[in-house]
């Protein structure tokens, strides 16, 4: 097993993909609708650290060192604003309602497209084109950016670099103690 401080950004970044496509899972196929809440609000917590700190620190190296990276990263910033809207939905959908399992569906496949497209195309070429020194540092910049990162959807909110690191924090801060007053499991 690899020592954590060998797992690089990329290793983390697909591990989010498959914990967060694992808790849809679950939530498809369970019956009970507290349960398909609580899984709800920690997949959606989870999704949006991870573009936030996604925004903040992979998108600046993919668009550095990707020859095609400023389209790349619309691209993938696009898709982040369709996970959001359908993440939005989903905090106030009820779990006993079909529209729930209607957006777990939907947000599944937006978001095994879009895991697909990073995992298959877009990583393997910043693997090639970034020392696996700097995609360690990365990841660590990533783990530090989640633990102040927003725990809700924000879809009107920019998503790019500039406003995670300015506002994000304060953002997160705010979405954490709103989770702590409501009772909201975001993992």
């Amino acid at each position: 097993m690899a020592q954590p401080t060998q797992i690089d950004v990329i290793d983390e970044l697909t591990t989010d993909h498959r914990e967060a496509l694992e808790l849809l899972g679950r939530i498809a196929n369970s019956s009970d609708p507290a349960e398909k809440r609580d899984l709800a609000d920690t997949v959606i917590a989870e999704v949006v650290r991870h573009s936030v700190a996604e925004e903040m620190y992979v998108y600046p190296m993919m668009k550095e060192h990707l020859p095609d990276g400023e389209r790349t990263v619309e691209h993938d910033a696009e898709e982040h604003k369709q996970l959001e809207k359908i993440m939005k939905q989903l905090e106030g959908a009820d779990p006993a309602d079909a529209r729930f399992e209607t957006l777990v569906r939907d947000m599944t496949e937006t978001l095994r497209h879009h895991a697909n497209a990073e995992e298959t195309e877009q990583f393997p070429r910043l693997r090639e084109s970034v020392p696996r020194d700097k995609l360690v540092e990365l990841r660590e910049k990533v783990d530090t950016a989640k633990k102040i990162a927003p725990t809700r959807p924000h879809p009107n909110a920019p998503n790019n670099e500039l406003f995670h690191k300015v506002v994000g924090p304060g953002v997160g801060m705010v979405d954490r103690l709103r989770d702590k007053l409501t009772g909201r499991d975001t993992g």
